[in-house]
């Protein structure tokens, strides 16, 4: 079986984002569309029902999203608002390192802008690295917004 690029897939309709929901549910997880709509308490045939019509309810997004574990409904709807959504990973301490490391990553960034409007670069690599340089520094906006109220820090294994 071919490896498919399921981050560079963007829906163009609510149809197609429901159903690379669930495509990706059943290749990624073998959950079936009985099986996502019982993890959403909805019967099967709602899902198909918003799939054919191409709507879902808007308070069956997220749920939604969560059982097939993919967010191509909430992609759609920002990029057809005209809205930019970036994964934020999950924040870890900043040491000077990570600064360091993000410091490259955006001077990688701006380099490769650079190189595209002279022509010498690839879309594709383009955005890769000015979306990672996003990426890191979401992380770090979501670091200082938690600063002032920080999660629990949970049992991660080891001596108890």
């Amino acid at each position: 079986m071919s490896k498919r690029r399921w981050k560079a897939r963007q829906p163009t309709t609510t149809q197609e984002a429901i159903r690379l929901c669930l495509d990706y549910a059943q290749h990624k997880h073998n959950r079936s569309v009985a099986r996502v709509a019982e993890l959403i308490g909805v019967s099967e045939w709602a899902i198909y029902k918003w799939m054919s019509e191409g709507s879902i309810p808007s308070q069956r997004i997220r749920p939604f999203e969560f059982a097939c574990d993919a967010t191509y409904i909430t992609q759609h709807l920002a990029a057809s608002a005209q809205k930019l959504v970036v994964d934020i990973p999950t924040g870890q301490p900043a040491d000077q390192d990570a600064l360091l490391d993000l410091q490259n990553v955006i001077n990688g960034a701006v380099s490769l802008l650079t190189r595209f409007y002279r022509g010498e670069a690839e879309t594709g690599d383009v955005l890769e690295g000015v979306t990672r340089a996003m990426e890191q520094l979401g992380a770090h906006r979501e670091n200082v917004r938690k600063h002032e109220a920080p999660e629990l820090a949970l049992f991660e294994g080891g001596d108890e």
